[in-house]
């Protein structure tokens, strides 16, 4: 079953056909795509002026649309009833089956159009074709696309199952081999009538899979059934298991074999992009502080976000840890670039500042010493921005000291709404032998924020637009006053994702430190 919700207008049914469209290639049934589109264009005509709902089931044999809104029986004019296709409605076109259904709180008419094939029997609509013809390269293109729409490894072997059942074979077993033991296991299993499930689950359990590299002959009850290796790049993947209640046509066959090797290639490209997915994602883990910074007497938060679909490994870091009772240590740093090679010096430069403060060295000597170690990886170094200080708990406040090494501006804000910089930029990191660098003193009142941000924030772009253009950022924290070190942090990042309406394609982080 799947369903979308639409708004009454004139784009109400272009967008219900669009959407049946993409369901019935979802369900390899694009041979009834246009009297679907047609079907649901039909009943989103007759909706009424509020919002709805179009929903499409899959019954093996058949697929019914609903369009479904609010309302009520005497909206009708009568009880609430399920017409099963009586009344005065003239019944859509090219339905088997129509009705409409009233209750307390809904109206639903409803339609249903057959699939090629009946439920048990696969579809013979191409049998006999030459294998170049038409219909079969059809099929194969929307196979395709549908193969190559996912990057999701558990979703491939669903696919492929739905794509050949009805079209090929009554039902489709897929199988996978497990990483490490070489086992192949049960991945998927689809039948044109679901009700038969469970039985045909039952006798495949029983079926040993051959280990051969073609198709092979498979006997599981009184089915027909064929077994074909999932093979891709020399690398045995799985197997697909197809049968059907009488003979395979050559045709059949030829196309499967096909199909086999699209789905193989799918499923090794969605296996390795979930493998570097993972890598990348432990490698990010692995630069990020091991735990939640704890830090006793200071509200703080710190937010992180590197850019990518699958999170790839960001140049932006942060760190916040203690040096001593009462005394912390904080870092927001953003390399240049991103993925392996940023995340070396990444990975170089949060651990130096860990290693560097428990030796003693104070902030400036710190950065500086951090500032030689980029500079003697060569060739492998990449410039590097940051804000580093040192957090000393006081009556009444808190005293920090800091260095901004070519790092976005830090900013305070005081109770009163009055935002501004409190650090003097110096040279980024990994460019000049010859820099030095000092610190400088910050003191935070009861109340006052700091705020700490990498470019992902201030270099948010809409159009020719930036985030911080005419002073955006230090706007947005004059809007947080009261606020919490969490509620401030999320207020920007909230803002960020805003600003823009596509996704932001640089990394960010954000630190901010309010004294209690």
């Amino acid at each position: 079953m799947l369903a979308a919700s639409f708004a009454p207008g004139a784009e109400a049914v272009p967008a219900a056909k669009r959407f049946t469209r993409e369901v019935m290639t979802a369900w390899a049934a694009m041979s009834v795509s246009d009297d679907a589109e047609r079907l649901a264009g039909d009943l989103v005509k007759e909706a009424g002026d509020g919002p709805f709902e179009v929903m499409w089931v899959h019954h093996g044999d058949s697929v019914q649309v609903e369009v479904r809104e609010r309302g009520d029986a005497r909206d009708a004019g009568g009880d609430a009833r399920d017409a099963g296709g009586a009344g005065g409605d003239a019944p859509p076109a090219n339905a088997i089956s129509w009705g409409f259904t009233f209750t307390g709180s809904s109206r639903t008419r409803w339609a249903r159009i057959d699939l090629p094939g009946r439920v048990g029997q696969p579809s013979e609509e191409w049998v006999g074709e030459p294998m170049h013809g038409p219909g079969w390269l059809g099929f194969l293109a929307d196979a395709s696309d549908l193969l190559a729409g996912t990057l999701d490894p558990d979703m491939v072997p669903a696919i492929i199952a739905q794509i050949v059942v009805p079209r090929l074979a009554t039902w489709c077993a897929v199988y996978t081999v497990e990483h490490g033991s070489g086992d192949v296991v049960p991945a998927y299993l689809w039948h044109a009538d679901e009700t038969q499930l469970d039985l045909l689950r039952d006798e495949l359990s029983e079926m040993v899979m051959p280990p051969g590299e073609g198709p092979a002959v498979l006997h599981a009850g009184e089915w027909q059934a064929l077994a074909f290796p999932l093979t891709a790049r020399g690398r045995r993947l799985g197997v697909m298991c197809v049968g059907r209640g009488d003979r395979f046509p050559d045709e059949v066959m030829q196309l499967a074999e096909d199909l086999c090797r699209r789905a193989a290639l799918a499923m090794d490209n969605a296996r390795l992009y979930a493998q570097q997915a993972a890598a990348n994602l432990a490698l990010q883990r692995s630069l990020l502080p091991p735990e939640e910074p704890h830090t006793p007497g200071l509200d703080s938060h710190v937010i992180y976000e590197p850019a990518g679909e699958t999170n790839e490994v960001g140049g932006d870091f942060y760190d916040l840890f203690p040096v001593g009772d009462g005394i912390w240590r904080f870092a927001i740093g953003d390399v240049c670039g991103t993925g392996p090679v940023a995340a070396a010096v990444t990975g170089l430069a949060r651990h130096a500042l860990r290693l560097l403060a428990r030796e003693g060295y104070g902030v400036a000597a710190v950065v500086a010493r951090l500032n030689q170690a980029i500079l003697e990886e060569g060739d492998r170094a990449r410039f590097l921005t940051l804000l580093h200080g040192e957090i000393t708990r006081t009556d009444g406040g808190l005293d920090i000291s800091l260095v901004s090494a070519g790092h976005p501006e830090a900013l305070r804000l005081r109770p009163s709404g009055v935002v501004e910089a409190v650090a003097s930029p110096q040279s980024l990191l990994g460019v000049f032998p010859e820099a030095e660098f000092h610190e400088e003193s910050v003191r935070l009142e009861s109340g006052d924020v700091l705020l700490g941000v990498t470019d992902g924030v201030t270099e948010r772009r809409c159009g020719s637009r930036l985030l911080d253009d005419d002073g955006g950022l230090a706007k947005l924290l004059a809007e947080c006053v009261d606020l919490s070190a969490r509620a401030v942090a999320e207020r920007i990042r909230r803002a960020c994702q805003d600003f823009a309406p596509e996704p932001s394609a640089d990394d960010l982080a954000i630190l901010v430190l309010r004294a209690p």
